[in-house]
């Protein structure tokens, strides 16, 4: 678990990327009104701010110096209407930045979770769910802030430094000279400082995801570990990744309490240049007292600005390596997409064909290979053969989940390339052996593949699958929550409401998938009479485990290497003595050395 987590933090780039930048603020295009007046309210914000030192100088100068209480109260009077001016500003961009930063990350997942509903399969399967989501929230998240409260820090940086500097030019060009040279000072030693600080948050980050994985492995684990007595290695272990933790924190901590003070070190300096050139000006009249005062005030003042632009610099890299994720999800081509001109049968009720098709996931490991058959509309087609062998492949290119890298299937006796994608997605039914019902009541997981299905379609369905029975026995019967997951029913439980769900979207093809592997004998026989109902008069694909389940299917392939080994009914098989006679009886003797076993008989030789 920590090495993908590793991998995940090895991602972020270190390097300022201007075009990933760019594209990211392009993300407030949709909203531009709002972004001009966002802009608008900072620029005005900031200037006032500068604007409000030189009155102050001006009331040194012109009121308080000379004793001018006319001109006092004028400058004074123009100070309170220009707060309040800037206090409508304030509110302006602390709302639109809100509601920026919140209108990108909606227009963000809303667009990758559509675009998540496009991807093929392979996608997921060379994608960890744990990567997608963290691109879904935290990533987001850090993008909305780079386009709102980043861009705000940008701008409001900018414009009070430009904004001081013009004022302090106004005032004394001479020493504004002085302070233009800090400048360049300052910004090298906040950004060089911001760069260390972020490598050591950065080890932090990956620090604390190993510690988390550590936590679920343990937490997860922990039968195992106390079965095998790992308790005291386990700890060694945690205390290893603690004590990296802590070096690396406190490596942060250490640079973070220096930065502030070197900053403050070198504004000082320019505080005491300012202050002993000033004083010497002012012995001629070169500068008044306000000016002195002003200059100070605007040298303090442009140092918070300078470590912002720091922060957020060194934050935009971690807000570019977010966005670098987020873009190569956006930018996933999925493998498998509809042809130019593809349509909508109508039925796939039609005969269907492999043939002569080859399929890999690695290229140099084929997993079917000239696979071809035929099947009958409505017949039943039951796969058995060991792990690995290819017979969930086969489903999956049925399903068109992928397709053939060689050869082709055809529905109909049309290639199903000429089919949308949704158009054969919506006419399956397909039950897993670890069925997934969502969070919500039996229900709304019934009616999930057919929105518009009225109760009495829902029961109907119910009953057609045989678990109307133990629904209506719950204390809200159909309305009774399942939990997340299905975590509040039973395995068997959950297959029923499956296998209705899969009646109840009245498909074409019917599809099994080791559906009966994971339940009980009982349950089992139920799951059986609601497939055999189910399959009436539909063509089947039956992917089993246990074999007494597929004794009545119209043919039994046995997969072998991604290759047809032996085909034909139960009987026949079982006459042939080969591969399918061998598992059969194995598995039968085995159910019958558990039976005797259970009541305690001895098997009869």
């Amino acid at each position: 678990m920590s090495d993908q987590y590793e991998f995940e933090e090895e991602e972020f780039t270190t390097q300022f990327n201007g075009s990933t930048l760019w594209r990211v603020l392009l993300l407030a295009r949709p909203h531009l009104r709002m972004t001009l007046v966002f802009l608008v309210a900072i620029a005005l914000v900031s200037a006032l701010d500068s604007y409000f030192t030189f009155l102050s100088k001006r009331m040194i100068d012109e009121g308080i110096v000379p004793g001018n209480r006319e001109q006092l109260f004028r400058i004074a009077t123009q100070y309170g209407a220009l707060i309040l001016v800037q206090a409508g500003a304030v509110f302006g961009f602390i709302y639109t930045a809100g509601v920026l930063g919140e209108r990108v990350q909606y227009d963000l997942r809303k667009r990758m979770f559509n675009h998540l509903q496009r991807l093929s399969f392979s996608y997921y399967d060379r994608t960890p769910v744990g990567w997608i989501m963290s691109r879904l929230t935290s990533d987001t998240e850090r993008l909305g802030w780079l386009v709102s409260w980043g861009v705000l820090d940008v701008v409001w940086g900018l414009m009070n430094i430009l904004s001081a500097l013009y004022f302090m030019t106004i005032i004394n060009w001479r020493l504004a000279l002085i302070v233009f040279a800090t400048i360049p000072l300052l910004l090298i030693v906040a950004v060089q400082f911001k760069k260390r600080i972020l490598v050591q948050f950065r080890l932090v980050r990956k620090l604390n995801s190993k510690i988390t994985g550590s936590f679920n492995e343990n937490i997860t684990g922990v039968r195992v570990v106390k079965a095998l007595g790992r308790e005291r290695e386990n700890l060694s272990e945690f205390q290893g990744l603690s004590g990296e933790r802590y070096q690396s924190g406190y490596r942060a901590a250490w640079l973070s309490a220096l930065f502030l003070p070197a900053v403050q070190l070198i504004t000082s300096f320019a505080v005491g240049a300012v202050v002993l050139s000033g004083g010497l000006q002012a012995e001629y009249g070169g500068i008044t007292i306000g000016g002195i005062q002003a200059f100070v005030s605007y040298i303090t003042f442009m140092m918070w600005p300078i470590q912002d632009l720091a922060r957020v610099y060194a934050e935009t890299q971690h807000a570019i390596a977010s966005a670098e994720r987020v873009f190569s999800l956006i930018d996933a081509v999925p493998d498998v997409q509809d042809r130019k001109g593809a349509g909508d049968p109508g039925s796939l009720r039609g005969e269907i064909e492999f043939d002569g098709v080859d399929f890999y996931y690695e290229e140099d490991k084929p997993v079917l290979r000239d696979f071809s058959l035929r099947v009958r509309a409505g017949e039943t087609i039951a796969i058995v053969g060991p792990t690995g062998s290819g017979k969930s492949t086969i489903i999956n290119l049925l399903c068109r989940f992928y397709e053939p890298k060689r050869g082709q299937i055809r529905i109909g006796g049309q290639d199903y390339t000429r089919f949308s994608q949704h158009a054969i997605h919506s006419r399956l039914g397909i039950v897993l052996q670890t069925p997934h019902l969502f969070s919500g009541s039996i229900r709304e997981n019934l009616r999930y593949g057919r929105l518009d299905a009225t109760d009495a379609e829902i029961e109907a369905a119910a009953v057609l699958a045989g678990a109307h029975d133990f629904i209506i026995k719950l204390e809200k019967g159909y309305d009774e929550q399942v939990g997340e997951g299905g975590v509040l029913l039973s395995v068997g439980q959950k297959q029923l409401v499956s296998l209705a769900r899969a009646v109840l979207a009245d498909p074409d093809i019917f599809i099994m998938d080791e559906a009966t592997s994971s339940v009980d004998t009982l349950t089992e026989a139920l799951i059986q009479r609601g497939m055999e109902r189910v399959m009436a008069g539909r063509t089947s694909f039956v992917i089993a485990h246990r074999l007494s389940t597929i004794k009545r299917a119209d043919r039994i392939l046995v997969i072998e290497a991604g290759r047809i080994k032996e085909m034909g009914t139960h009987a026949e098989l079982i006459r042939q003595r080969g591969h399918y006679y061998r598992l059969y009886t194995r598995q039968f003797r085995h159910e019958r050395e558990v039976m005797y076993d259970v009541f305690g008989m001895a098997p009869a030789h």
